[in-house]
Formats: C-alpha cells, sequence, structure tokens
C-alpha cells in the first residue's frame, strides 16, 4: 500500500505545468468519480488575495460553536498535506483527514485518472470532494487555491453562499497585472441567484465585483454598503443593515483581522440564519486559531535558542498587502509594549520582497534573509532579499537557516528582542515543522 507522501509524488508528474488554470481537466475526472461536487453539503465558497483563510477559520470556528458539523478545504498546507482536507467527526470538530482515509481517496482519483493530463492540485482537489461527500457534515468551507474563475474549486454549480476577503495584486503572472484584472478572476466565483459577503475593498476593486454580480444577479452585501466593523473601547462593532453586534475581539491579532471577523460574523449570519446566537459568534471568536498568521511561538526548538524576554513570532504573509498589515500590527504592539524588532526573511521568487519588506522600514533595525529548504518552486536567493531589503533602506544580512539567522541576532543585537519570521507560508510551513520535530511535506 502506497503512503500518501508516494501518491502525491506521483501525482505530480501527471501535468507538465505547476499552475495551468482550467476547469476542464479536474470537471473530466469528477464525472468517472461520479460526480462527487453534486453530492457535498452547502458550500461557503472563499475567494480572495488576503484574509480568505482567516475568514475560513472564523467561519468554521463559529459554525461550530452553534452546533454545525463543519468540512473544511483550505490550501497549501503548513506541515502535512493532510491539513488542507479537514473532516467534521463525530464531536462536531473538523480535523485533518487521516492517513488512511487520505490514501484511499487519491488511490481512487489516481486509478480513475489513469494517467490522463491533470494538475495535481486538481486531482487532490478531485480526492478531497470524494472525501467530503463521503463523510456527513452540515457546511462545507471550500477556500479557493488561485484566482476563483478557472480554480478546480469553482466546479460547484450553486454554493450556498460565496464570500470574497480582501484583494491586493499577487500571482500577477497567473491571474493579470492589475487590481481590475485580479478582481476579474476573483470575481468568477459568483453564481447567478447566490449572494456573496464582500469584505472591504478598494473603489476600483469593488466596481469590478458590482459588474459581474450585476451580470449573474448575484446579491451582494458588501463592506461599507450592507456592513460595517470597527474597535471601540476594546470590542468589536459589527453594523449591519437592521442591527449592531457589539462582540469581543477576536483572538487573531491585527487591525486588519476586525475585516476579517466582522466578514465571517456576517456570513456565518447570513448562511446560519437564526441557528446562529451571539453567544457562538463570541464563543467562535475566542476559540478560532490559524497557525502562521502573527503566531507567538513561546517554546520549542527555535524560541529556545532566544535568551528571556526575547518574543519570536511568525507569518506566512506574502505580498506588498500582507507586508503593510503585519507591520501595522507590530507597530501596534510596539507602542503598547516596546522591544526592538528584527525580521527574519524568506520568499519565493515571484513574490514582490521589495514591496513586502518596505513598510518595515523605520519599523525594523535588522533584516536576515533565509532560504527555504524544500520548497516546490524557485525561491528569492537570500542575497537577493539582503539586496532587495537594502534597497528600501533597511540593513540586511544572510544566514544559511532560520536557527542560524536566530543565533546571529542573538548575538549581534543581545538583550530582550521582537523577531518575526515571515514572508512565506512554505517558509513558515518548516517552521512549524521544526517546532514539532517532524519533515515538512512539500506542497
Amino acid at each position: 500500500m502506497p503512503t500518501s507522501d508516494q501518491l502525491l509524488t506521483e501525482m505530480k508528474e501527471l501535468h507538465p505545468k505547476l499552475i495551468d488554470l482550467s476547469l476542464g481537466r479536474v470537471e473530466r475526472l469528477l464525472k468517472k468519480l461520479g460526480d462527487p461536487h453534486h453530492k457535498l453539503p452547502p458550500v461557503i465558497h472563499v475567494a480572495g488575495t488576503n484574509g480568505k483563510g482567516s475568514v475560513t477559520a472564523y467561519l468554521k470556528a463559529i459554525l461550530e460553536a452553534a452546533g454545525q458539523r463543519v468540512h473544511v478545504y483550505t490550501s497549501p498546507h503548513l506541515v502535512r498535506f493532510h491539513e488542507r482536507i479537514e473532516l467534521a467527526g463525530p464531536d462536531g470538530k473538523a480535523r485533518p483527514i487521516d492517513e488512511t482515509d487520505l490514501v484511499d481517496v487519491l488511490s481512487r482519483s489516481q486509478a480513475v485518472n489513469d494517467g490522463d493530463d491533470i494538475t495535481q492540485f486538481e486531482i487532490t482537489t478531485a480526492a478531497a470532494f470524494l472525501a467530503f461527500s463521503e463523510h456527513p457534515a452540515d457546511v462545507l468551507l471550500l477556500e479557493v487555491g488561485l484566482g476563483g474563475r478557472l480554480d478546480a474549486t469553482n466546479v460547484i454549480p450553486k454554493p450556498a453562499l460565496t464570500v470574497i476577503t480582501s484583494i491586493s495584486l499577487d500571482h500577477a503572472d497567473k491571474l493579470g497585472d492589475t487590481l481590475e484584472k485580479i478582481a476579474g478572476e476573483k470575481a468568477g466565483i459568483l453564481k447567478r441567484g447566490v449572494r456573496c459577503v464582500v469584505a472591504q475593498q478598494d473603489d476600483e476593486v469593488l466596481d469590478v465585483i458590482r459588474r459581474e454580480a450585476g451580470r449573474v444577479h448575484a446579491d451582494l452585501i458588501a463592506w461599507g454598503e450592507r456592513f460595517d466593523a470597527y474597535e471601540q473601547r476594546g470590542r468589536l462593532i459589527v453594523q449591519r443593515e437592521d442591527e449592531l453586534l457589539d462582540l469581543p475581539m477576536p483572538a487573531l491579532i491585527g487591525r486588519h483581522q476586525v475585516i476579517n471577523a466582522a466578514t465571517a460574523v456576517v456570513a456565518a449570519m447570513e448562511f446560519a440564519g437564526s441557528l446562529l446566537d451571539t453567544d457562538a459568534i463570541e464563543a467562535g471568536l475566542a476559540a478560532v486559531r490559524w497557525p502562521a498568521r502573527m503566531q507567538r511561538l513561546t517554546s520549542g526548538v527555535l524560541p529556545d535558542l532566544l535568551k528571556p524576554g526575547c518574543e519570536l513570532w511568525l507569518d506566512g504573509g506574502h505580498n506588498p498587502a500582507a507586508g503593510a498589515v503585519i507591520a501595522q500590527t507590530l507597530a501596534d504592539l510596539e507602542e503598547r509594549s516596546p522591544k526592538p524588532l528584527y525580521l527574519i526573511v524568506g520568499m519565493m521568487a515571484l513574490k514582490d520582497a521589495g514591496g513586502f519588506l518596505s513598510p518595515f522600514n523605520g519599523l525594523a533595525r535588522h533584516v536576515v534573509s533565509v532560504p527555504i529548504p524544500g520548497a516546490h518552486e524557485a525561491t528569492h536567493a537570500p542575497e537577493v532579499l539582503v539586496d532587495a531589503a537594502r534597497d528600501v533602506g533597511l540593513t540586511a544580512e544572510s544566514a544559511p537557516s532560520v536557527e542560524q539567522a536566530l543565533l546571529r541576532l542573538e548575538k549581534g543585537y543581545p538583550g530582550p528582542k521582537r523577531i518575526l519570521i515571515c514572508g512565506s507560508l512554505y517558509l513558515a510551513g518548516h517552521v512549524l515543522g521544526l517546532q514539532d520535530g517532524v519533515t515538512t511535506q512539500p506542497n
């Protein structure tokens, strides 16, 4: 019996390109599998550039607190592929698919595909639909992999609800080099007659979404028009058309989480209606967990390399918009609890390193760039990241590993400090693997 690692490696060879957006291949495979995507629980389909993972995490926590059984599909994974497919358990909690079930759905999908041309993401998405169709749940939270219009998840004919989180420039080589083009791809998840909750957007992005919603007659519940939110006296205030909710601040930190949490609250209310009460919303906001999003690492092999009084944080954000919100979060943290900030950065080659790092000018004292072990595609060489950091006014050096970067910062800048490891979800996965003492599975 092959392992999931062996099957996933074989599946990478089924298509010559890493990413080639299309629906035809996955639709063909799903038909051979008996159309499992037509046998799913109600689907909430989530697209966006930044925040879609956090919004999905909030939705999971809130709906589970309301007694709903929740399946979840996300990507990429951080440590193990199994994280991408979470199945609702008999205790009402979703957990990563176990090895036996994962091997089963991957093997069946591979056998039916019979060597046809298909990307790994497409065949594993079909396998996920197979798993979801064979396990009972009340809702499936389905996160788009890339874009929306031609993403493999966009085969669901009529989801119960769609959600579009913050849209910014990213994956320009696949989705287009302007906000309007990218917004058009993300808006491709809109379906005729299906409501869509839209997070705060730039005006030109919202215009594109409005046009597509008009074309398919989708009802838009847009930030600034039909709901709004803000922090007031340490509380999260969510204002809808007909009510005002006074809620605790979410467990995930950062001003941007006000937007993400409020978007999820409104989406949960649109989906669950009278099944959802304020107690469940409050419990979900408190219980939410989303690794590598301003996650503080307090124990383990990496924090143990630092002296007492130091803080170690991890965030997988990797584009200019993410850099801006992470920098703002750290500036707020600095105001409340001053400590010198240092960055350890690794990034994929297609990412805008200068755009990501520039918001940290005047905030970070020094940058150490590192490679990303086992990355599935080209990465920025550490020396390139050093140049990018210096170009935006930061001092920088490179190190051969995260561990060595921490030791250099500890030796070169003694005393209490705040260190953020950032720039890539793949780097974040490597870090969490080091923390857990396991080898990270390639994405």
